[in-house]
């Protein structure tokens, strides 16, 4: 009983009028960022952050994951009618969904992306309902020791599943971890990696990192690219709804990546781009014609489109039930919560019931929003896509500046955002993530409580990590994730420098 009081009671609260407002906002706000490439859902809520200051909570939370999974459905349109994905998840998309266009079959490939993405968005938020609060209650048996172990295997597996280099993913989360603890030590009051600076006294705000680190780096970036947005091939948008024989070939390729994009969204690291491969390497060889993959097969694009969206709501089973964001973009809606003084967690769900459920609620109904809009809108998107980037990108700066500077009207801030910005800048140029560093950033300061916490539990004694059976499990995985990648490169050393002594 007391299950659907609450579900109602997230409806409730979704469908007032301010919250349906943000709602609306947030999902076409996705949308957008989807359609235009260069800029994806993680600097749109990094950019739209600020904004949120001003309303409750529960309408901060329900715009910026509106944006989220609203950018889901956004990037399929352009990856399908121009080939140009508009963020990363929707790489995969272009694939197949554009060979469809080329056909003459671009709208049944709309169609069935924007229904995947509907069938795929509401199971995902059902299964969010059914394991998040199961999944708290298991975690209030949780101590200091198993919150440390699991934050620890968490950073470890983001820089396991990093697209580059493993190292240079390690040594990003220990940057991380370093301007997270920037500031005055919690316990002893003494300022910490400070170098005399009083404006760093209460740490390195969140807004200039990511301000710097997502939204003016991409600036940066993309004003050495030359993006056309010339359409190669003229579509017609005709039969929109697709045939019994789409549907068919869909079905399957639906569910499958509805689980692979669930499961794989609630592991720390796993993105929407990481779970549309998945799904469409399944897809190809689990089909009895793989040989037209690659040519305009539907289940190419029903599946990863499926997969994306459900990452969504995976995760955000971590970040609501144990606290823990299993990925940058998720850290960016830890932050927004915690500006608001709320920390997610165990007992999140208990004592905030209203934004849990409301939230759950939203996106059942942002994903009917986004069901309605998407398909009309299409032509609109396209013409979008025209706008010169010698005038987006200014309004990009424009937003950095207005929403960093607005947290707390300091020049130091604005200063702070441009030194993270050319440090995003760099990383990227140098392939060095910038995932494993917010990461890091966030989990750092509660890694250094739990520990600090644990330590004194145990009198100052490390084997408590060990002893109890939930944190050593979870550092044996963390230790084995770390040899796993440790040992290849020196096997491989091994083998050249054996090559080497062989040809002298």
């Amino acid at each position: 009983m007391g299950f659907f009081h609450n579900f109602l009671m997230g409806f409730g609260v979704a469908c007032t009028p301010a919250n349906l407002f943000f709602c609306f906002v947030g999902v076409v706000a996705g949308t957008l960022v989807g359609v235009l490439p260069g800029i994806g859902p993680t600097a749109a809520i990094a950019l739209l952050l600020p904004v949120t200051f001003a309303v409750t909570p529960t309408s901060s939370i329900i715009m910026l994951a509106g944006i989220l999974y609203g950018a889901m459905y956004g990037g399929s349109t352009t990856s399908i009618l121009v080939n140009i994905p508009g963020e990363s998840a929707s790489i995969v998309t272009c694939i197949d969904g554009y060979q469809m266009a080329r056909k003459g079959r671009a709208g049944p490939a709309l169609a069935i992306a924007a229904w995947g993405s509907f069938i795929a968005g509401t199971l995902s938020v059902v299964f969010l309902m059914l394991i998040a609060e199961p999944l708290a209650k298991i975690a209030l048996r949780f101590s200091f020791p198993e919150y440390f172990s699991l934050m620890v295997a968490g950073l470890m597996t983001v820089t396991y599943m990093a697209r580059f280099s493993i190292v240079k993913a390690l040594m990003m989360a220990t940057l991380g971890i370093l301007i997270g603890n920037v500031g005055l030590d919690m316990i002893s009051g003494l300022p910490r990696f400070t170098f005399g600076i009083n404006e760093l006294s209460d740490g390195v705000g969140v807004i200039p990192l990511i301000m710097g680190v997502f939204g003016l780096c991409e600036v940066l970036e993309n004003l050495e690219k030359e993006l056309s947005t010339r359409v190669t091939y003229k579509t017609k948008l005709r039969n929109l709804w697709p045939t019994v024989k789409d549907w068919a070939d869909s079905k399957w390729a639906i569910i499958r990546g509805t689980l692979i994009g669930f499961l794989i969204g609630i592991l720390p690291g796993g993105s929407g781009t990481i779970t549309t491969f998945l799904s469409y390497t399944m897809e190809k060889k689990l089909s009895k014609h793989p040989e037209e993959f690659g040519r305009g097969a539907i289940e190419g694009v029903a599946g990863p489109e499926s997969a994306n969206n459900a990452s969504c709501g995976g995760g955000l089973v971590p970040l609501m039930s144990l606290g823990i964001p299993p990925n940058a973009t998720m850290a960016l809606l830890f932050a927004a919560l915690v500006i608001h003084g709320i920390s997610p967690g165990p007992t999140f769900i208990a004592e905030h019931p209203d934004i849990f459920w409301g939230l759950i609620a939203s996106m059942y109904v942002g994903n009917v929003m986004l069901l309605v809009l998407n398909l009309p809108m299409i032509g609109i998107w396209v013409q979008v896509l025209k706008i010169p980037y010698h005038l987006l990108f200014p309004l990009i700066v424009l937003f950095c500046v207005i929403g960093t500077f607005s947290v707390a009207g300091s020049i130091f801030d604005l200063k702070l955002m441009l030194i993270f910005g050319v440090l995003g800048y760099l990383m990227r140029k140098f392939r060095y993530e910038g995932a494993p560093l917010i990461l890091a950033y966030v989990l750092g300061p509660l890694m250094e409580q739990a520990l600090r916490q644990s330590l004194l539990l145990s009198g100052g004694s490390f084997t408590i990590f060990f002893t109890r059976p939930i944190s050593a499990v979870t550092l044996g995985i963390a230790l084995f994730l770390l040899l796993s990648t440790i040992f290849p490169k020196i096997r491989k050393r091994r083998d050249t420098l054996a090559e080497l002594e062989e040809e002298e």
